[in-house]
């Protein structure tokens, strides 16, 4: 094993868990984590718990429980994983305290049903917040249309967020907006804005997923030269534009009031070409005040032989800009691609969450008493 992982946390790096489970949680594993491998934060995601609760351990008791009280599906769902959220929160709690918040993190997602309306999720962010009561909380909202206002609206009640499937440069400065507008929303209502945390999850791997895809059909040397290189570039052009927000008068206002800023963080870590080494959406995106959210198997890749050797991303903006204009010039559409990914994204974990809703549903009726 190598120190990779405390090298990419002296680099300003945190390692958040894109996972959780309450075997996970239960056994010490999450604990164990935090304790030997860095990790200073948990994601999860309607396909997470599809995965943890439909083929995990641990849920037996309180799914029985829940079907005595003949609860709908949608509250035993929301019992259950708030449940987890709550309990990797508490382990969490050391990391939150001695980070003074920014760390020790556990996300949960308002339902993906709700992710084309803006009512809907303001009011489901509330209750989850409300249903987690964990100070370390932070509530998931896509960077959709209609996720952008929902995100003002929950900052500005001073509940933390974590604003998640954004793949454009355009979507990724929108979310930025919105957050700050949220802040001065928070500050009007006299509320402390050194509370008020917030993180945006850039995802990467589904970017070369797709251009890659459409590289290999243009099928020229050129076209296949560029492949495995338009995530990192769009990845290291968002930082560019983090660095241009977050150094603006705008924030310096809310800054010189408390204000947090908002972290960009890397999701979709996990590198789908095994062409590919394990370690590229981690070892090429290490700058300052970012978060890494790792599913396990890139986490042990990244400590048996990570190559963190600094800053990978500033200083890189004009090739990242040449490098997607290249691709722009062989006829593929980066405005198409990255809403392709953002519809498809919202789709994947509607789907998750009907999957998962469909399956608990079955093990409420499978428990369920019997009439006497």
């Amino acid at each position: 094993m190598t120190d990779a992982l405390k090298r990419l946390s002296d680099e300003g790096v945190a390692i958040w868990l894109d996972d959780l489970s309450r075997k996970r949680i239960t056994s010490g594993n999450l604990a164990e984590l935090i304790d030997q491998s860095h990790v200073v934060g948990v994601t999860t995601n309607p396909a997470i718990f599809q995965k943890a609760i439909s083929g995990g351990e641990g849920y037996e008791q309180q799914l029985t429980d829940l079907a005595t009280r003949r609860v709908t599906v949608e509250e035993a769902l929301r019992m259950i994983t708030t449940a987890d959220v709550r309990d990797a929160a508490d382990i969490l709690r050391p990391v939150y305290d001695r980070t003074d918040g920014q760390d020790g993190r556990v996300s949960i997602e308002v339902d993906p049903r709700l992710a084309h309306d803006t009512a809907a999720t303001v009011a489901e962010a509330k209750q989850l917040a409300w249903l987690v009561d964990r100070p370390n909380t932070l509530i998931k909202i896509p960077a959709t249309k209609a996720g952008l206002p929902a995100i003002t609206e929950v900052i500005g009640k001073g509940i933390s967020v974590n604003v998640t499937l954004i793949f454009s440069l355009q979507r990724y400065r929108e979310v930025m907006d919105a957050y700050l507008a949220g802040l001065e929303k928070a500050k009007a209502a006299g509320l402390d804005l050194s509370l008020i945390h917030s993180v945006a999850s850039f995802f990467v791997s589904r970017v070369d997923t797709e251009i890659d895809k459409r590289l290999d059909s243009v099928g020229t040397d050129e076209a296949k030269a560029l492949k495995g290189k338009a995530a990192l570039a769009n990845a290291r052009l968002a930082y560019e534009a983090y660095e241009e927000v977050f150094s603006s008068d705008r924030w310096s206002a809310l800054e010189r009031v408390g204000a947090n800023k908002q972290r960009a963080l890397w999701a979709s870590t996990g590198v789908k070409d095994p062409a590919y080494k394990d370690t590229l959406y981690v070892d090429d995106l290490v700058a300052p005040n970012t978060v890494n959210t790792m599913p396990e198997a890139t986490l042990e890749a990244t400590a048996d032989h990570g190559q963190i050797t600094g800053d990978t991303v500033r200083g890189t903006y004009e090739q990242a800009r040449a490098e997607l204009d290249a691709v722009a010039k062989l006829g593929i559409s980066y405005d198409d691609v990255v809403q392709l990914l953002e519809d498809e994204g919202v789709e994947k974990f509607e789907a998750s969450w009907n999957d998962l809703l469909k399956s608990t549903e079955a093990e409420l009726e499978r428990l369920a008493p019997t009439e006497a």
